[in-house]
């Protein structure tokens, strides 16, 4: 399959996955009861999938480095995520922790030499556009923001979390099995959510443990599906323009938010959206 339709299958997904986040948070739910639920499900699912296929292990080394650091990675990413939309709204967090992106694109340009044409160069520039149009910070927005300046530290170790989680993916696409990879990483993963269950407890989370194993599996199903679609596409497709597009899944997240939570959809973010739309065009006219 085409690896750019496999990166906006990605876009959907993923844009899904962070607004199962946003009720995760607005219904209080206890954030690693809810992650521990989401990596264990992904587990799962890729568990099976693994035994059931005839595949060799490919590289264990690899296998085993890359898994830990991705599985390490992805899971602060996925706390502080969660996390920050405590402190700070939807059209912040999202946009702002997508601007690993940028620290993406120079790596994959400078290690993997992307050779880009005019088209994907522009779409580029205004995906990494869309991310910065859409974390104005209005007066309003900053005095409603409880603890404005925890909600930023938060997202700055989800910037650097989410490049180092997406660089690793790409060399698991490239040098080790894709089921073996996404059910080792998920296993780690879970073991760490284990460990804060206490801490966000004394935070003041809900104790409903039902509703946030719910919402942590209902995010699993979706998450594995983009997982392993993100992997095929990384196989072949250019980091470069993959990490942008699926980067730009915040916007599906808050129009999803706007309806669903009634959060303001501002002049500025219609625009957000459009130029999102643009920059998918743009990059889609590069494929031909």
């Amino acid at each position: 399959m085409n690896w750019f339709f496999l990166t906006m299958v990605c876009f959907f997904l993923y844009g899904i996955q962070r607004f199962l986040y946003k009720v995760s948070a607005e219904r209080n739910c206890n954030t690693a009861w809810t992650t521990l639920s989401f990596m264990g499900t992904v587990a799962l699912l890729s568990a099976v999938c693994w035994f059931a296929s005839d595949e060799t292990l490919i590289n264990p080394t690899w296998l085993l480095a890359l898994a830990v650091i991705n599985s390490l990675t992805f899971f602060v990413d996925t706390v502080v995520t969660i996390e920050a939309l405590r402190y700070l709204p939807t059209n912040i967090v999202y946009p702002m922790t997508r601007l690993n992106a940028v620290l993406v694109v120079l790596f994959s340009i400078v290690y993997f030499k992307d050779s880009l044409n005019g088209y994907q160069i522009a779409g580029i520039v205004l995906a990494i556009g869309v991310i910065l149009t859409l974390t104005r910070f209005s007066e309003e927005e900053r005095k409603e923001s409880r603890n404005f300046h925890k909600g930023f530290l938060l997202i700055g170790l989800a910037v650097l979390s989410g490049a180092v989680a997406a660089v690793s993916s790409k060399f698991a696409a490239l040098y080790t099995n894709s089921m073996a990879f996404i059910a080792l990483t998920y296993s780690l993963s879970m073991l760490f959510s284990v460990g804060l269950q206490k801490p966000f407890e004394k935070e003041g989370a809900s104790r409903r443990y039902g509703e946030a194993l719910l919402i942590g599996f209902l995010v699993g199903l979706v998450n594995f599906a983009a997982f392993v679609t993100l992997l095929s596409a990384m196989k072949t497709g250019p980091l470069s323009i993959i990490v942008p597009v699926v980067g730009m899944n915040f916007v599906l997240a808050n129009l999803l938010a706007a309806v669903v939570y009634r959060e303001k959809l501002t002049l500025l973010k219609t625009s957000g959206i459009l130029m999102t739309v643009l920059s998918l065009l743009l990059m889609k006219l590069g494929q031909s």
